[in-house]
């Protein structure tokens, strides 16, 4: 028997695996583990499409910049859900809480301390990871029923806080503060809107590359160990509340960009009570649910179908818009995202070939 054969039954030598990229069964088990990780996280050629697509529609939708600025927001809002539901399965109804700490904290940072937009960005930012980090603890324990009830608790707390609280927040009446510098110092916020809507179509696009450098790694592959059998993730040795705490006050930091990006858009320093309600929280559930979770794009392909569709029923019909957004949802639900876009499946039988 050859050196080579007698090695590879050596005791103590790990076992080989196949290698998802060449086919053979010459590649150790652990890299073989991080060769797979690497092929999920090369870039894919419609990621590199929806990115020219979102930059070509700066200059080709000119006229429509506001409905697509509320777009990219909405859109990085909803990634910052999915983080948490569609990766760590932990379900929120109470997200719009970190939504309304970054609008808050960028609005007040422009009115008494400085009006420059990025700098307001990056204290919105941390400000709610540390709102983020503090609440984690909540969603340790109990079931998916208890932490959807203490996340939506926790919303309520601070709508009401920052009602009665009128003489910093503004109360009813909103914080309306002072006029944002201009962007990098020479881009000043139009009327249009195109100066805002290209800088949130760049901190959505730094939004998604950073939190497809989370879900991709192996931390991230941890997260939905966590969601699919927590127990069993932690009796192999994973430090389930570490992860838990780690995911929560990443998406939190991504909510409080989110809604820091909503308080600057119009070019002055605005934030009401409104960022805190709680159809913000419903809204962007709705968009996960007709995007799909656990997979990033889904809360983009979301607020995309989620905002066209508000916009143009509610021109149609502004009393009963609602009605038709819930019919819409009640049919996705019925017949199932995948066949919904192919309705030539619908009678075959379930098939969805």
């Amino acid at each position: 028997m050859s050196d080579s054969r007698v090695a590879d039954r050596a005791p103590g030598r790990p076992k080989p695996a196949r290698d998802p990229l060449k086919g053979s069964t010459d590649v150790p088990v652990g890299q073989g583990a991080v060769i797979s990780l690497r092929s999920q996280a090369r870039w894919r050629w419609w990621e590199f499409a929806l990115a020219v697509a979102a930059a070509a529609s700066w200059f080709l939708l000119p006229a429509h910049t506001p409905l697509l600025t509320e777009i990219a927001i909405l859109a990085l809002f909803a990634i910052s859900l999915d983080l948490v539901l569609g990766y760590a399965g932990i379900v929120s109804l109470g997200h719009t809480a970190f939504f309304g700490v970054g609008a808050y904290g960028a609005a007040l940072f422009a009115t008494h301390v400085m009006p420059d937009p990025l700098v307001g960005l990056v204290v919105a930012i941390a400000v709610s990871s540390v709102a983020g980090a503090l609440s984690s603890v909540l969603i340790m324990r109990g079931s998916d029923l208890t932490r959807l009830m203490v996340t939506l608790g926790l919303a309520l707390v601070l709508f009401e806080l920052a009602n009665k609280l009128d003489h910093i927040t503004g109360g009813a009446d909103g914080l309306q503060g002072a006029q944002m510098a201009p962007l990098l110092g020479s881009f000043e916020f139009d009327l249009q809107g195109r100066v805002a809507y290209a800088y949130c179509l760049v901190v959505l696009a730094v939004g998604v590359y950073f939190a497809r450098r989370v879900v991709k790694s192996p931390f991230g592959v941890s997260l939905q160990a966590l969601r699919d059998n927590r127990l069993r993730a932690a009796s192999i040795g994973l430090a389930v509340n570490a992860r838990l705490a780690a995911v929560y006050t990443v998406a939190a930091g991504l909510a409080g960009a989110a809604g820091a990006l909503s308080a600057q858009k119009t070019g002055f320093a605005f934030a009401s009570l409104d960022v805190l309600a709680f159809h913000q929280s419903a809204d962007v559930m709705l968009m996960l649910v007709i995007g799909g979770t656990g997979y990033l794009y889904g809360g983009i392909f979301g607020a995309i179908i989620f905002k066209l569709l508000q916009d143009l029923i509610s021109a149609w019909t502004p009393q009963y818009w609602t009605f038709w957004i819930g019919l819409f949802l009640i049919v996705l639900m019925l017949v199932g995202r995948e066949r919904l876009i192919r309705p030539w499946t619908w009678w075959r039988g379930g098939s969805t070939r």
